[in-house]
Parts: structure tokens; C-alpha cells; sequence
């Protein structure tokens, strides 16, 4: 009998598979199974050459001599910013819309061709040439989405600058960390951006970070975007009008190889200090051209895209930026919020644009879902005929309720998982090719290994759960964690010696179809972000009121993951009434509003096994207001009936 790491419990027995029409003309096949099955590197080197100019052709497909360091295509070299634009304006496709992009007031909007870019790209390289910028010198972005967020990671990729992207909703704290730990020496950032109608500052942040640390950065480039008044320092800042408009459009690039570093990117990490992912060139590019290729069935001259996700996190990497534009798409990037200037922003400009494809994540569905099926119904969304789901499992009555009102019952769902550390798309339905289930992600992709294993690291059957791994190196694999290779080892490796732990719980069905269910560690996914509980108690325990504390993500019906806080307050905080409202506003300034707890409950004790370890399980159970699991290794098991009684009662909640 098998133990199973993760219960299977839940059953789903629709299925949905594409029509003939749609089959007939997709770019994914069956037979890309068949040929990666028979020759998996051989089917690499196929796609590398397919999807991606080299300006020096590889002769070797996989170096893995070294595990688990991997070299992909590593004596190629190649230059993404000509893949992603030069090559298409060379081959007469200049006039093609790149993006469309939508600014949150209603009426801001620029209409930027694959020679606009071009030149924008170009003009920045110049640009940070004359500063000192050059191959190997890391720079940071902190933009809001705006055309030149994209002109930035394209121009940085020509010169072969790593560029580290800092999502615009993170303090001057997170942002200074990041700066550090890669030894940023520029920043790229705005004075502002909107925000629900209104300008929120950019550029007063980047100077808190300098004034924080940051001591390596030497320039700062800044975009005038809302108008707003920022402080200056004369001889660092420049304003990106000043310094790059003037600029030639000319700009030789110069090849890397492969194996360069293209790019730095934080996630969350459960020790505390976010992890420094670092993607290079080659493979990274093969897989994501590869994916959205296959996985988007993007057909370049009619097809027009849209991935709702933010440049500041990998989705907005490799499928707002290098994975479309390799493809020559026409996509939408839009800078605002859902919500605003009114409910049905998004469905307004789905059929203003005729966008054909969405990606976006099961958070946004379940909030679109709450706000009421008439709201897509006022408008004319029959253009659209592939939708994708991104960030998080997708619930099965989102799934349905995404097919049936957005995608009017004939458009292929492609629900899909990877991670920051993966690069690209693993596992997904191909939607010419899949007979798709509500909820799953179902099929890893032709070319890439896939397993779920039980405790013992042995392969689960199907209709079993537990932990998913990935059995061998893939193209667009992290490289390792930024300056720290043990850290990459000691995180990605050692729970299953020689294979990749996702740190995600996942289950065959009976079909062997893979459904994910989760973190099976303490990284809470709220929203589609995953956040390290380490960090939020960290930011608590940093208020002065704070004597410990304890994080748990909570199931919540439309983020994800709610997240929850249990401290202990010094002596001197006890009779603050507003306290938990400046716990809250803390951990907001600290890290991020995306990390503020949905609740907070003060407590008196945690409850901590003989060893001192605390046990997260049990508060989550509390939190969840599930029945409260096995307390016996607990120091004294009491604590949890005083934590479950304060929640009930509401004290010290909010």
C-alpha cells in the first residue's frame, strides 16, 4: 500500500477536449511527445534552432558533467534583444504592432511597432554606455508597467547587463536588499506610477533605498511618467528624456554565450533573505520561445496577446517580454488595476484590442467571479479563443466558470505551472492536443521530466499524492542562486538527491494527469506571489512591540492564501489598542502591502514542540477554523485552546 505524501481527495470527472477546427490548425502536436520521448536532447537541440537566431550555432546540447550545475547549448552564443526585435524588423515585419499599451487613465495610450522598439531599445543601450554600464554590470529596474520596463530588459540583454527587476510594489527596504546582494550599479526607475486613479511614487523610494544602503549604485535613470515632484541629486539622477531620447537608434549589439547571465530575479526564501535566481541566455530563451509557441498556439499576424501579470515578477519575463517578442506577437500590456476607473476595465479592453489570447491568474478570475458574470457580459469578448491560467492551482468552479463566461464555451483552457526557479512553462495542456479537466495542469510538456514521489523518493502511481519533482535538467533551469551555489544546492537538491524539488504537493489521477496542490513548505502564495513566512516574521519581530511571531498562510476564497499572524507582544505594547493596526502598516513598509496579514492575533504563548521548533500545522488549523490536528509534541498543549478561544472571540483580530 502506498503512503501518500499528499492525501488525494478530491475527484473531477469532466473533460473537455478541443475541437477539430481548433486541433486542425495548432502549433502543438502530438508528435512533439513522440520525438521528445525518442531523442529528449536531440529535441532540445531541434527547438533551440528553431525558435531561437544564434550568432555562433552550439555543438553540445546538455553539459551536465557538474550536477546539479547544468550548462545548456553553452559554446553557442546568441543576443536576445535581436532575437526579440532586430531579427523580425529585418525580415520586414518593422510595421507590426510590438504593444499596445493601456495606461490606466482611460484616455493614455501608445501604440509602439516592432521598429519603435527597435529604436527605443537601442537608444537605451547608448544610454547606459555612457554611463559606464556594460557586459557583467547588474541593473536594477524598478518601473511600473510601461513600455519602457520592456526597452530596459531588452536593452540591458543586448549589452549583456544582468538586469535584476524589482516588482514597483516593494519598500525602499526590499528594494535596497536586492540592490545589495547583486551590487546593482544602476537603477532604471520612474517618478511615479497610477495606481486606482491615482499617481503613486516611484522615484522618492529608490532615493530611501539609496539612503538606506545601496552604496553601489552610481547612476539613476528616471522616466517622467505622472509629473509628480521628486527629489533629484545632480550628477546621479538623469531623466530618461534627457539622457536617452537624444541618443542614436543605432546600436551594434555584440553576441554572449549562452551560458551569460541574462537576468537576477528575488524570490522569496524560507531562511529569511530572498533568493537571488539566476536565469542565462540559451536555454532560458529556447524554452520560454519554445512554450509560449506551443502552449499559446500564437499565430504572429493575427493573433493579438495579453498576460495580465507584472514585469516584476518571472511571469512578466518570459511571457510579457522575451518569450512573445521572440515570437513576433502583438500583445497588450496594461499598467492599471482591474477595478478601475470601473469594474469592467479588463473586458473593455479584451474587446477594444480583440485580444485573442489571456493569461492571467486564478485570483483575478475568483475576484471576477465575485464582482458577477454581467459585468464580461456587457461586453464583446468573442474574439478571444485561448485562455490560460497562471500563479497558483486554479479551483475547478473557477476553471468553469472562466470557460463558460470569458471563454463562451469554446475556447482551450491552458493551465499552467513553473516557478521563478524553472524559467518557463513545465507542466501544461497542449489545447490542440489535451482533453482538458477543471483544475489541472495536467501533462508536463514534451521535453520535460516530471515525477511525483512519496516521503522515500519513490514514484507514486497513479491516483496517488506527493511531492513534485523534476528528474532532469531542463533548458531554462536557475543556474543557481546569486552568489550563493551552496544555498542552490542545500535548497533545489538535497531533499532528493539528483533531482529538483518544486516544493510544491502535487497528485496523479487515475489517468496519471498531474494536479498541484500547493507549498508543501512555509511559503505562503498569496495572490500568485509567493512569500516566505520568515519574512513577514521577521518585518514583526522588527517592530519594537514585537516579542515573537508566527506566520501561517490561510486558504482564502480570492487570494490564494490569506496571511495570518500570531505575536506576542512585549509588555509596554499590551495596552495599545491600535496596535494591530500598526503591526499591519509595519510589515506593509517593511516588505510590501502585498504582504500585510489579513489578520493578526495577539497571544500569549506559540505553540513550540520540546525542541523549541513552532508549530506552524496547528496554526493553521486554527486559522482555517479546522478542528485542531495532534498536540502531543507540544511543550504544553494547552497554549492551543487559549490561541483557538482568542481567535473565536475575535480579540486582538483584524
Amino acid at each position: 500500500m502506498t503512503h501518500d505524501a499528499l492525501e488525494n481527495l478530491s475527484h473531477e470527472d469532466r473533460s473537455f477536449p478541443p475541437s477539430a477546427a481548433f486541433a486542425a490548425q495548432a502549433n502543438g502536436t502530438a508528435e512533439l511527445y513522440a520525438a521528445a520521448k525518442a531523442d529528449r536532447l536531440g529535441f532540445w537541440a531541434e527547438q533551440a534552432t528553431k525558435h531561437v537566431s544564434w550568432d555562433t550555432p552550439f555543438t553540445e546540447v546538455l553539459d551536465w558533467s557538474n550536477p546539479p550545475f547544468a550548462k545548456w547549448f553553452g559554446d553557442g552564443e546568441l543576443n536576445l534583444a535581436y532575437n526579440c526585435v532586430d531579427r523580425h524588423v529585418e525580415a520586414g515585419y518593422g510595421d507590426q504592432v510590438a504593444i499596445h499599451w493601456v495606461g490606466e487613465p482611460a484616455d493614455d495610450t501608445r501604440t509602439i511597432t516592432y521598429a519603435d522598439l527597435q529604436a527605443d531599445v537601442n537608444r537605451l543601450a547608448n544610454a547606459l554606455e555612457s554611463i559606464g554600464i556594460g557586459k557583467g554590470d547588474v541593473v536594477a529596474i524598478y518601473l511600473p508597467m510601461i513600455p519602457e520596463a520592456v526597452a530596459a530588459m531588452l536593452a540591458c540583454a543586448r549589452l549583456g547587463a544582468p538586469h535584476s527587476v524589482v516588482f514597483g510594489g516593494f519598500s525602499a527596504e526590499a528594494l535596497r536588499s536586492r540592490i545589495d546582494d547583486a551590487q546593482a550599479k544602476a537603477v532604471i526607475t520612474a517618478d511615479g506610477g497610477y495606481r486606482r486613479g491615482k499617481p503613486s511614487g516611484l522615484k522618492p523610494i529608490v532615493d530611501e533605498a539609496l539612503e538606506l544602503g545601496a552604496e553601489t549604485i552610481e547612476n539613476v535613470i528616471v522616466v517622467r511618467r505622472t509629473g509628480q515632484d521628486v527629489g533629484w541629486v545632480e550628477g546621479r539622477d538623469h531623466w530618461w528624456h534627457e539622457l536617452v531620447d537624444s541618443q542614436s537608434p543605432e546600436h551594434a549589439y555584440t553576441p554572449h554565450n549562452a551560458e551569460d547571465t541574462l537576468f537576477i530575479l528575488y524570490t522569496s526564501g524560507t531562511t529569511g533573505k530572498p533568493k537571488g535566481i539566476k536565469h542565462t541566455s540559451g536555454g532560458y530563451l529556447t524554452q520560454a520561445a519554445y512554450t509560449f509557441h506551443n502552449v499559446f498556439d500564437i499565430k504572429p499576424d493575427t493573433d493579438v496577446y495579453w498576460c495580465t501579470a507584472d514585469v516584476g515578477w518571472v511571469t512578466g519575463h518570459s511571457y510579457i517580454v522575451y518569450g512573445p517578442l521572440a515570437n513576433r506577437a502583438t500583445q497588450v500590456m496594461y499598467e492599471g488595476t482591474p477595478d478601475t476607473p470601473h469594474k469592467g476595465r479588463l473586458w473593455e479592453i479584451v474587446a477594444e484590442y480583440g485580444v485573442t489570447i489571456l493569461y492571467t491568474a486564478p485570483t483575478l478570475i475568483r475576484t471576477m467571479m465575485k464582482w458577477g458574470h454581467d459585468i464580461p457580459a456587457a461586453h464583446d469578448l468573442t474574439s478571444l479563443r485561448l485562455l490560460g491560467s497562471v500563479g497558483e492551482p486554479i479551483n475547478p468552479e473557477a476553471w468553469m466558470w472562466y470557460r463558460r463566461v470569458i471563454g463562451g464555451d469554446r475556447c482551450p483552457i491552458v493551465d499552467t505551472w513553473w516557478q521563478t526557479e524553472t524559467g518557463a512553462i513545465m507542466i501544461s495542456p497542449l489545447p490542440g492536443v489535451t482533453a482538458t479537466k477543471p483544475g489541472s495542469a495536467q501533462v508536463a510538456l514534451p521535453g520535460i521530466p516530471v515525477d511525483v514521489l512519496d516521503d522515500q523518493g519513490v514514484a507514486v502511481p497513479d491516483g496517488h499524492g506527493g511531492y513534485l519533482v523534476l528528474t532532469e535538467p531542463w533548458p531554462a533551469m536557475l543556474r543557481s542562486i546569486w552568489g550563493d551555489d551552496q544555498r542552490f544546492v542545500d535548497t533545489y537538491w538535497a531533499r532528493f538527491p539528483g533531482q529538483y524539488f518544486a516544493g510544491d504537493g502535487a497528485k496523479k489521477d487515475e489517468d496519471g494527469d498531474l494536479w498541484l496542490l500547493g507549498r508543501v513548505d512555509d511559503v505562503m502564495n498569496v495572490s500568485g506571489h509567493r512569500i516566505s513566512t520568515t519574512e513577514v516574521e521577521s518585518a514583526l519581530v522588527s517592530h519594537e512591540a514585537v516579542a515573537e511571531a508566527a506566520v501561517v498562510g490561510a486558504a482564502d476564497e480570492m487570494t490564494g492564501q490569506g496571511i495570518v499572524a500570531f505575536v506576542i507582544l512585549r509588555s509596554h505594547a499590551a495596552d495599545d489598542p491600535e496596535i494591530v493596526t500598526h503591526l499591519r502598516n509595519h510589515v506593509a513598509k517593511e516588505i510590501g502591502p502585498i504582504a500585510k496579514p489579513r489578520q493578526i492575533l495577539v497571544v500569549a504563548e506559540l505553540p513550540k514542540t520540546r525542541s523549541g521548533k513552532i508549530m506552524r500545522r496547528l496554526l493553521r488549523d486554527v486559522a482555517e477554523n479546522r478542528e485542531i490536528g495532534d498536540v502531543t509534541t507540544l511543550a504544553d498543549s494547552s497554549v492551543m485552546d487559549f490561541i483557538k478561544t482568542g481567535l473565536s472571540g475575535g480579540g486582538g483580530t483584524q
